[in-house]
Order: structure tokens, then sequence, then C-alpha cells
């Protein structure tokens, strides 16, 4: 077992801001990154993919990054920010809404692949380039996020509105994957 010693329980105290949260839902996110760099460079010199744990990746991406993390961007953040009068269909939001459908696609490009490993001889490259492009596309995005965008929403957002998106943020983690899931399943992806 490798020596982790990081400390992930103050990433989901829900100490702070709506972009607080969502910076060290991004912590998370880009670990996951690395674990999954890891394993594409063992695929790309020649190792055998291991099905299951690309199986694994698909599920932490789709349930914590997209369904978890890009839900509440999409759903709640950037639905407060439009009222604050951002545009949606241009601008950085529309950036960011395009960029996780991008994300979506290669998901399931790593998601098709994994399926066919065994039966087809391309699904091996097919999962190594659909990760690298999704790694590229995230990282890159978390940092346009990170440094442009949530400074933007943090000047725009009223007091009340911050509290309020606290609030919603709260109910909709409830509603969705409790954080130890994600906790759980980041600690299966760094083995």
């Amino acid at each position: 077992m490798p020596n982790h010693t990081h400390e992930h329980g103050h990433h989901h105290d829900h100490g702070g801001t709506p972009t607080q949260v969502l910076t060290a839902e991004h912590e998370l996110i880009l670990e996951a990154l690395d674990a999954l760099e890891k394993k594409v460079a063992a695929v790309r010199a020649g190792a055998a993919p291991d099905r299951a744990y690309f199986e694994k990746v698909v599920a932490f991406l789709r349930e914590f990054a997209d369904k978890c993390h890009h839900g509440k961007e999409e759903n709640l953040l950037f639905k407060r920010m439009a009222e604050r009068g951002f545009p949606v269909q241009s601008g950085p939001i529309a950036v960011m809404l395009s960029e996780h459908d991008a994300g979506r696609a290669y998901i399931r490009g790593i998601a098709d692949g994994a399926a066919k490993l065994g039966t087809d001889p391309a699904a091996a490259n097919q999962i190594a380039e659909n990760s690298r492009g999704y790694i590229d596309l995230l990282r890159a995005h978390i940092g346009k996020e990170n440094n442009v965008l949530f400074p933007m929403a943090d000047r725009a957002l009223t007091p009340e509105d911050q509290a309020h998106l606290a609030r919603e943020f709260e109910r909709f983690e409830a509603e969705e994957t409790g954080a130890g899931v994600h906790e759980a399943m980041l600690k299966l992806l760094a083995e």
C-alpha cells in the first residue's frame, strides 16, 4: 500500500464559500488525473490495461467530477451568475459548459475502450487517447475556473447569494453521493 499521508478531511468540511468548496473539489479531481496519467503512461509503455481500474476511473469521473462537481457548477453557481447578469450563451460560462460536454465525450471514450478490452486490439489505444485528452482538458479547465471564473463569481455575487448557494450546495450534496463515497473512490484510484 503506498504511503499516502494526504489529509483529505478538509476537502469536504464545507467551510468557506461555494467557490472555495469547488476549488477543494478540484484538488480531488487533479489527484485522480495524476493517478490516471500514471496508468496511461504504463499502458503506453506496453503494460496490459487493467479493465477494473479504468472502470473505477469512469465511475469516479462520472459520479464525482461530473454529477457532483460539475452538477453544482452548472445547476447552482452558473445559474446564480446568470441571474447576476453573466451571459450563458457566450463568454466564460459558455466556454466552461462546452468544456464540460467535451469532458463527457472523453469519459464515454474511456468507458467504451474499457468495455472492448480483450476483444478489440485498438481498445488500449482508445483508452489512452481519451484519457490524455480528458487530463489535458480538465487541467486547463480547472485552471480557468480557479483563476478567472471563480474570482469573477466572488466579485459579482452578494453575501446573500453566497449564503444561499452554500445552503444549496449542502442540499445538492445530501441528495447526490455523500462525500465519504468520493474519498473512498479516490483511494481506489491512487492504489
